[in-house]
């Protein structure tokens, strides 16, 4: 039996070898590096720009108890830790000479890490963002279903998704170049998409849905110009996505909102989805000291 700790690797079928059933332990919880694994084992390592994966796993009993990832972005995503699981990772990482950009997590997890790494290595953590994740519980599609139905988006329609995508960004603040260039490159290019269109073929929303991975499907991005707000067709077209997701074999159904969204928070609860954690990420400014 190997000793308890920390072990990390570069090699992606050694890590899910070990680690995988873990990650599909928890499957909602787990939905950010289950969809970003998969992203890696389908597109190849360099599926976040060039530069190395690094995994780690947490072994203790013989038993994996906890993950990370470190893409080339340089951000840390952890499973949940414990404050002593954190602090074990943060020495184990600053020994090593590891210096992520930030971490992502459950909100308790991301904090204590932060802390920790501040306290090993003098970085000076900041919130740079938070969200709240949601799992559908029981499906109840919105009364009255506005008039139209759901469609997947076909190749035809590409440019119309791609200035969707772009305006969603741009909503929800998001720095990203969005074109025919650079389409595949970004986190919106791996999704099936399904517009909402009205009686007459005019699409009025979308939703997207990550690939089914680990038995949970992740619902994002949902947008309706604003124009079209206000009519019931963002429910519509997030209730016709999940029912997708579990008829194409999802045991889990998850998205993420704004907290101070209420109108979508409302939304979403009332078509099933019940919150489950809240999620925060951290970018690290780096002082220069190490152990």
């Amino acid at each position: 039996m190997r000793p308890d700790g920390w072990y990390l690797t570069e090699e992606l079928d050694d890590f899910l070898s070990r680690a995988g059933d873990f990650l599909r332990s928890r499957p909602a919880l787990h939905t950010t590096p289950l969809t970003t694994i998969e992203k890696l084992r389908t597109r190849g390592t360099d599926a976040f720009g060039p530069g190395t994966t690094v995994f780690g796993r947490l072994e203790a009993g013989g038993e994996v108890h906890a993950v990370f990832l470190r893409p080339p972005t340089n951000r840390l995503t952890l499973t949940a830790l414990s404050p002593g699981q954190a602090d074990s990772l943060a020495v184990h990482l600053a020994r090593l000479g590891h210096s992520p950009s930030g971490v992502l997590s459950d909100h308790d997890t991301a904090t204590v890490f932060a802390e920790a790494w501040r306290r090993h290595t003098g970085a000076v953590p900041v919130r740079t963002w938070g969200a709240r994740l949601h799992r559908l519980g029981t499906l109840t599609p919105p009364e009255p279903v506005p008039a139209g139905c759901g469609r997947l988006v076909g190749e035809r329609e590409h440019e119309h998704l791609m200035r969707w995508c772009r305006d969603f960004a741009a909503d929800v603040g998001e720095a990203v170049t969005i074109d025919a260039a650079s389409w595949g490159d970004t986190r919106f290019a791996e999704k099936r998409y399904t517009f909402w269109e009205t009686p007459n073929g005019t699409p009025v929303s979308m939703a997207g849905a990550n690939p089914l991975v680990g038995g949970q499907v992740r619902i994002d991005p949902v947008y309706t110009p604003a124009r079209f707000r206000g009519r019931g067709y963002a429910g519509a077209v997030t209730a016709e996505v999940s029912r997708a997701a579990l008829a194409a074999g999802a045991t889990e159904v998850v998205l993420f909102t704004d907290p101070a969204n209420l109108t979508s928070n409302a939304l979403y609860r009332r078509i099933g989805y019940v919150p489950l954690a809240d999620f925060t990420g951290y970018g690290f400014g780096h002082s220069g000291r190490r152990l």
